[in-house]
């Protein structure tokens, strides 16, 4: 009895020499990686802030600092008087002032170890300007990450891919729309503002990937994204954004005989959009047909017959009838985004390539709470996808559309104005110009008198012994 009470003694012992190890071991991992966490939140695209920081250009990075309220001048200056050799002061609260080592000695040591990481130490010899530059950012880049961590209003820095494989770096915050960051971007890139320009999330894992509304708040969807997401945000071209307003016909008439529906003009495509979208209640295109369903957690698929309605998708159980009584709920929209799938042919044995997913934003890996669906041709998904959206955002998404149009306008408007000569006298082309830009009220500076030195051109045949 003796040898198993010390045997159980030494266990007891072991034990807690291995419990006191482990807890030596796992809480600074954990503190780790909460730190880590809380600063992953602030970048997109980005192993950690300060480089996504250093990636913005000077101009957007003075811009945060300002909107974080941070004192710029006085950073700036204390580094010049720092170069200089000169000992920067600051005022007393007495009013009188100070060296700066009899401050620092009535502040407590962990508001100096704060304020000294902020500001580089003296160097022994003046900066040449390219290190100087260099430091006055890097001063900047140690601010805004304090300040960053402390401001009340969320801000991400994110990296948005263009197309030809570079990018562009964008601070962003949480009052911004999707609208607005198309807008910076069309200044920072001096592209055409066509309607079809998009903002999409590509996930991966998923091989699936959505464009964004341009009326979302675009850091609350990224902020869903997982510590180690491989997502990336892209600019592209997407002309199946606004398909459903410039040819609604394709949706509304898909009953019809192809030909009759490649056969509407405009007025009757304006009418459509005023039936569906200007009426009292969005009308959701009356869309129905059968779709693949994979199965949960197998990658076999079944065809049902599924019907679009306001509220959500609707199949027809096996022996029923597609009366509504019969109908069973397949999903609703209001928790969930629409996603576009790629080459899951090969990944899940679907069907065919034309597939789409429904799933909730923060779900960013493989789930059972995912619906994959899968289209006949591309057609098909193209009816699908675009209707689920008016489903889900209805008359919201005609107003994005809406205002687009005025965007691309304005800036056409814009760059055929300015590319003309400015030397140019007034001519009737000039009235012109000014119709287009005002809506048949000519803007009264276009249509002025010519000047006093103005002489007109000679009538035809001058000259010619006619």
């Amino acid at each position: 009895m003796e040898d198993i009470d010390a045997m159980f003694t030494d266990l007891l012992g072991e034990m807690d020499l291995l419990t006191q190890g482990l807890g030596y071991e796992t809480v600074p991992s954990e503190m780790s990686s909460s730190s880590s966490q809380i600063e992953k939140n602030f970048s997109i695209g980005f192993t950690d802030l300060k480089e996504s920081l250093n990636e913005l250009e000077d101009h957007d990075l003075d811009a945060l600092m300002a909107d974080l309220g941070s004192d710029l001048t006085e950073t700036e200056e204390t580094l010049n008087a720092a170069k200089m050799g000169h000992v920067h002061t600051q005022q007393h609260k007495s009013g009188y002032y100070t060296p700066q080592q009899n401050v620092q000695a009535s502040i407590p040591s962990s508001q100096i170890s704060s304020s000294s990481s902020s500001l580089h130490p003296e160097p022994s010899e003046p900066l040449v300007a390219g290190e100087a530059e260099a430091q006055v950012k890097a001063d900047k880049i140690k601010l805004a990450l304090e300040k960053l961590k402390e401001a009340k209003v969320k801000k991400l820095v994110i990296k948005v891919m263009m197309s030809d494989g570079s990018s562009k770096t964008l601070m962003v915050d949480e009052r911004q729309t999707v609208r607005d960051v198309l807008d910076n971007l069309f200044e920072k890139t001096h592209c055409d503002c066509s309607t079809d320009w998009s903002l999409c999330e590509t996930n991966p894992e998923l091989q699936a990937e959505r464009g964004f509304e341009d009326h979302e708040y675009l850091v609350e969807p990224l902020s869903a994204w997982t510590r180690d997401s491989e997502n990336k945000i892209l600019f592209l071209l997407r002309p199946n954004k606004y398909l459903l307003f410039k040819d609604p016909q394709i949706f509304y008439l898909w009953k019809k005989h192809k030909q009759f529906v490649n056969e509407i003009n405009g007025c009757r495509k304006e009418l459509l959009l005023k039936e569906n979208f200007e009426g009292p209640s969005v009308i959701v295109p009356d869309l129905e047909g059968p779709l693949y369903l994979r199965e949960d957690g197998k990658k076999s698929w079944k065809r049902r017959y599924f019907l679009l309605r306001a509220s959500g998708i609707y199949y027809v159980p096996k022996g029923k009838t597609k009366t509504s009584r019969d109908l069973a709920c397949f999903i609703q929209f209001d928790k969930v985004n629409i996603y576009t799938a790629t080459d899951y042919k090969q990944k899940y044995k679907a069907p065919t390539d034309f597939c789409f997913i429904l799933k909730h934003p923060q779900i960013q890996k493989e789930s059972q709470y995912i619906r994959f669906l899968c289209c006949d041709d591309e057609l098909t998904l193209s009816l699908w996808v675009n209707s689920i959206r008016v489903a889900k955002y209805g008359a919201t998404l005609y107003h994005n559309y809406q205002t687009a149009v005025r965007r691309a306008l304005i800036t056409t408007s814009t760059l055929h104005v300015t590319s003309l000569p400015v030397s140019s006298p007034p001519t009737r082309s000039t009235g012109h110009i000014a119709t287009v830009r005002a809506n048949e009220h000519p803007d009264q500076d276009y249509l002025s008198e010519p000047p006093p030195d103005f002489i007109p051109p000679p009538p035809p045949g001058w000259g010619s012994g006619v």
